[in-house]
């Protein structure tokens, strides 16, 4: 259904940094977007090829608008996770690189018995999820 999500920083740098870092364990490198100055002040990561004939990216920028970047009360991109292990990984990297813990790694049968998720905010405010399903027990225990 969709074919990117995109989210604002007031601060690129600090965005790059904290999305290369708690991404990595999803999977999900950055998008290469040579010579496509339409991208400028933006950065994305997931699938972008062929100048986004070919794209399922999540995408940081400042706003065209040229207001401040405001995170969203009741917005949120959940991310597809291979496994309980990336889950953990995404929340403690997000912590390591300036997010904060919007609920720790765990089951939430409450939504599903293989619901299994951490939730962060980056530092602009936004919210993200990890999840992973499949399992009610950790995998190879």
């Amino acid at each position: 259904m969709f074919t990117y999500v995109c989210l604002g920083t007031r601060d690129l740098r600090r965005a790059i940094t904290f999305y290369d870092a708690t991404l990595a364990p999803l999977g999900l490198a950055r998008c290469a977007t040579p010579g496509e100055h339409a991208w400028e002040g933006w950065a994305g990561w997931g699938t972008y090829e062929r100048q986004g004939a070919v794209e399922i990216a999540l995408w940081v920028g400042t706003p065209f608008d040229g207001s401040p970047a405001t995170a969203g009360n009741g917005t949120m991109v959940a991310l597809k996770a291979p496994s309980w292990a990336a889950v953990r990984a995404f929340h403690a990297a997000a912590l390591a690189h300036g997010g904060r813990s919007e609920g720790a790694p765990g089951l939430r049968p409450h939504y599903n018995p293989d619901f299994y998720v951490a939730y962060v905010r980056d530092p602009d405010g936004n919210k993200l999820a990890a999840v992973c399903r499949g399992h009610t027990t950790e995998p190879g225990t």
